[in-house]
């Protein structure tokens, strides 16, 4: 009875959450323990052994093709599977990290024409337009700025902070060049009254003006004045 060989380079997994990565045209995957994936991506997990079935690299999982040595060597310079479950681990933080300045921006941001958030999808094509590269090191609250920065100078999509709502109240009568100073930064007075001899202002700021009239009142309303924030306006006042 003549004997049925298997091919040498195929390997037979059951079981198994496979990670997958295309890299110099060839795609390349590797087998890991179900429950250990999502442990290594939330830092739950640190021993890699632990994450992979098999330090083999393979082209199909499912069809136990292992891949050749060659291809490992010219898109990878190595052939050890930690390398490419590092890199696939590494372009997955870089796309959450992407995702949630992306997110950020549009909560912060609005159309200038009609004071509404763009959606995160339109940020993100902005995002490639204007060249932002993300930095893996750094949080996606830190790299916001720069990221509004490039949107409204190197991208075609009409963008700009979202105004901050913001209350001030002054006690005891302040002086009427007090008042100007404040009401010179905003762009839109919402309120603006005096109740028994207390003067509050409800206004549209834009953000980097909070902290001049902050200092502004720290110095001259000389502990008897305040402001705080209500909200972001997002959308477009009546």
């Amino acid at each position: 009875m003549s004997k049925i060989n298997q091919p040498s380079n195929q390997i037979k997994l059951t079981n198994v959450s496979i990670v997958r990565l295309k890299k110099g045209g060839k795609r390349f995957e590797v087998a890991c323990y179900k429950n250990k994936v999502q442990e290594w991506r939330n830092g739950v997990e640190t021993n890699l052994d632990d994450v992979l079935q098999i330090s083999n690299v393979f082209v199909n999982v499912s069809k136990g093709e292992v891949a050749k040595a060659n291809d490992l060597k010219k898109s990878f310079g190595t052939t050890k599977a930690k390398s490419q479950v590092g890199e696939k681990e590494r372009e997955h933080d870089l796309s959450a990290l992407r995702k949630e300045i992306a997110t950020l921006v549009a909560e912060k941001c609005v159309d200038p024409a009609t004071q509404r958030p763009h959606p995160v999808g339109m940020i993100d094509k902005a995002m490639n337009e204007a060249g932002f590269s993300v930095k893996q090191g750094k949080t996606a609250k830190s790299q916001v700025s720069e990221c509004i920065r490039l949107l409204q100078s190197n991208s075609t999509l009409p963008i700009q902070r979202a105004r901050m709502r913001v209350r001030v109240a002054i006690s005891s009568s302040p002086s009427e060049e007090l008042r100007k100073k404040v009401l010179d930064g905003a762009e839109q007075v919402e309120k603006d009254e005096v109740v028994e001899e207390n003067w509050e202002v409800v206004m549209l700021i834009d953000p980097g003006q909070f902290k001049v009239i902050n200092e502004l009142l720290q110095k001259e309303a000389k502990g008897r004045g305040r402001i705080e924030t209500m909200t972001f306006a997002a959308t477009a006042t009546s």
